[in-house]
């Protein structure tokens, strides 16, 4: 496996390489993703059919209607070279377009965050944390992810791996965390590093 990037701390050597994606659709999400795609597998499962509505409009009706949403945000899609999604949609209206809805009950709502009633503070916290979710499933279909390996020269002159981690989402921010590491070792064992 080639790495991406890499940089060199004193004796300490970080690699950066990328991971595998791994689908966030599979964890615990507030957020429930109703998409509708003639080539892709997107969203969550779901027992809705974009063929019993006219329009994206009366969709988010019934979604609203039968799930008792409090919050529902719609998802577009960009296709060309790839796929990216977002809620608030593309400049290209060609390659892009809706492809459907991310929303939360109310009931659910309640019972994360706290409370008896939804309020518009509660809302804007949740609309948040769904923007959030589409962002972190973005880099999912993006194939952002990236996990690194630190090395450092052994007694013996040769490096020798001594630290790994997997699964982040962004590149500078796996870089962040393996400086870290390094930075952790570097204090613990009262090392000088030559800059």
């Amino acid at each position: 496996m080639k790495h991406i990037q890499k940089e060199k701390i004193g004796k300490y050597i970080i690699k950066i390489y990328n991971d595998d994606p791994i689908d966030p659709r599979g964890n615990d999400n507030l957020g429930t993703m109703v998409c509708f795609h003639t080539r892709y597998s997107l969203g969550d499962k779901h027992n809705y059919n974009h063929k019993d509505y006219k329009d994206w409009e009366q969709m988010k009706k019934a979604i609203i209607r039968n799930e008792n949403a409090g919050v529902i945000l719609p998802l577009y899609l960009y296709d060309h070279s790839g796929i990216t999604m977002n809620t608030t949609g593309f400049s290209c209206r060609w390659d892009s377009g809706q492809v459907g809805w991310i929303y939360i009950s109310k009931q659910k709502m309640l019972e994360e965050y706290g409370g008896k009633y939804v309020t518009k503070k509660l809302k804007e916290r949740v609309v948040e944390y769904l923007v959030n979710e589409v962002e972190e499933y973005d880099q999912y279909l993006t194939g952002e992810a990236y996990g690194y390996k630190i090395f450092k020269k052994g007694k013996n002159g040769k490096k020798e791996e001594f630290d790994s981690c997997w699964g982040y989402n962004e590149q500078e921010y796996c870089l962040s965390e393996a400086r870290g590491v390094v930075a952790y070792y570097v204090e613990n064992n009262k090392e000088k590093i030559d800059v």
